[in-house]
C-alpha cells in the first residue's frame, strides 16, 4: 500500500525503539505565545517529573520553530509588532546588501576572473513548496542556469538525492552534488570547463547506504501516524519534512511526535547524526562532509582553487549552505549570496529576497 504522506512506498520495519530526546535545562517553550520563558531549575525538574513527554516535546518544538522562521520581510514600521525590527532589518541589509543593488560592484570584481558557479536548489532555483516532490523550477530559471553554464562551470549543490534534482533541473552539462555533497557526479571528461580533463564522480558514504535505507523505512512507518509529515529518502541522508504538519497551538503535539519519532530511531544508530533546515529534520552519516567540503572538492577536481584569478560564487538559502559560505569567506576568495526575506545570521556577503531575482 502506498502512503500518500511519503515519497516512497510504505514498508514495515522491525526495530526496537528507545526514546532519547534532548531536554533543555534552561527554558521551556510556551505554545500559546510562541516565546521562551525562564524557569528555575528546581521547577523545571518538577515539571519534567510531572509530564516528561510534554517537556521533551516542547524542547524540540522550540528548536523546530527556531529553524523555520517566517519568510516575510518586515513592512513599514507601523505594521511591525516592535519598531526595532525595521532597524534590525536595515542593519542586516547594510551588512549583507542586495546583490542587485551592488551589481556594478560585483561586475567589477568579476573582470578578468574565472567564475565558478555553485547553486542550491530548493529555495534558490525553485520556490519552497508544501510537497517537496513538486518543487519544480520554472522554464525561465532553467534557461538562466543554462546560460550561465554555457560560459562558466556550474554545479548544483543540494540536500536532495542527486538523481532526483537532476530530473528537476534537466540540464546535462552541469555538476550535481546531492545529499549535501556526499554524492557528486559531473558531465563527461570532454566538458570544456574541466581543466583536469577527468570525469568527476565522488560518493563519500557508501557504507552508510544500508543503514540510511533502514532508517528511512522505519520513519515511513512511524510517520503514517502524523498528518502532513513527509519522509524523503535522499540516498545518503533522510529528510523528514514537517512543513504540512499543523503548527497551531492545539496541534503542537504533532510537531513533538515528529521530533520524538526521529530521535528515538536515531538513538539506535550512533553513526548517524541529526541536523535541521527550513521545516525539515535530516538524518545524516557522522562524517566530516558538508556543502563546504563539496565546494572545495569540486574546485580541486575541476583544476581550480589555486589561483587568485578564480572566483567561486555560491548562492543558497538554507543553514546547510552556510558551510559553503564559510569556506569562501575563510578563503577570502569569491563570495556567497543568501536568498532570504528575513534577517538571519550568515557568512554570505550579499543577499537576494527571491529565487526570481537571479534571472
Amino acid at each position: 500500500m502506498t502512503n500518500h504522506n511519503t515519497l516512497m512506498s510504505d514498508a514495515k520495519g522491525n526495530i526496537s525503539l528507545a526514546v532519547r530526546v534532548p531536554v533543555s535545562t534552561q527554558s521551556l517553550f510556551y505554545p500559546g505565545g510562541g516565546r521562551c520563558i525562564s524557569i528555575p531549575r528546581r521547577k523545571l525538574v518538577q515539571k519534567r517529573e510531572a509530564d516528561p513527554t510534554q517537556t521533551r516535546n516542547n524542547s524540540w518544538i522550540e528548536a523546530m520553530r527556531a529553524s523555520s522562521p517566517s519568510q516575510t520581510r518586515p513592512g513599514n514600521v507601523s505594521s511591525l509588532p516592535e519598531s526595532g525590527e525595521e532597524d534590525e532589518y536595515s542593519s542586516w541589509m547594510a551588512q549583507h546588501p542586495s546583490a542587485l543593488s551592488k551589481f556594478e560592484e560585483i561586475a567589477k570584481s568579476l573582470t578578468g576572473k574565472q567564475i565558478v558557479m555553485f547553486l542550491d536548489y530548493d529555495g534558490t532555483l525553485s520556490p519552497i513548496v508544501e510537497n517537496p516532490d513538486q518543487a519544480y523550477m520554472t522554464d525561465e530559471m532553467r534557461d538562466a542556469v543554462k546560460g550561465v553554464a554555457r560560459y562558466f562551470p556550474t554545479a548544483i549543490v543540494t540536500g536532495r538525492c542527486r538523481d532526483k534534482v537532476r530530473r528537476f533541473v534537466k540540464l546535462p552539462g552541469l555538476y550535481y552534488a546531492g545529499s549535501h555533497g556526499m554524492d557528486i557526479k559531473g558531465p563527461s571528461k570532454q566538458n570544456k570547463h574541466n581543466k583536469n580533463n577527468k570525469g568527476v564522480l565522488f560518493q563519500a558514504a557508501n557504507e552508510f547506504l544500508p543503514m540510511i535505507d533502514q532508517v528511512s523505512k522505519s520513519l515511513v512507518e512511524k510517520m503514517n501516524e502524523v498528518a502532513g509529515a513527509i519522509v524523503e529518502n535522499n540516498k545518503f541522508c533522510v529528510s523528514v519534512h514537517y512543513r504540512c504538519v499543523d503548527p497551531k497551538a492545539e496541534t503542537l503535539k504533532d510537531w513533538g511526535i515528529v521530533a520524538e519519532y526521529v530521535t528515538s530511531i536515531l538513538s539506535e544508530y550512533p553513526k548517524l547524526r541529526l541536523t535541521q533546515g527550513r521545516k525539515v529534520i535530516e538524518i545524516r552519516p557522522t562524517i566530516k562532509w558538508d556543502k563546504g567540503k563539496a565546494l572545495e572538492f569540486l574546485l580541486e577536481s575541476l583544476g581550480f582553487g589555486h589561483s587568485d584569478n578564480e572566483l567561486p560564487i555560491y548562492i543558497g538559502d538554507d543553514r546547510t549552505d552556510e558551510d559553503a559560505f564559510k569556506v569562501l569567506r575563510e578563503k577570502g576568495q569569491g563570495f556567497g549570496i543568501l536568498v532570504s526575506k528575513v534577517p538571519k545570521e550568515t557568512s554570505a556577503t550579499y543577499s537576494l529576497q527571491e529565487p526570481s531575482e537571479q534571472m
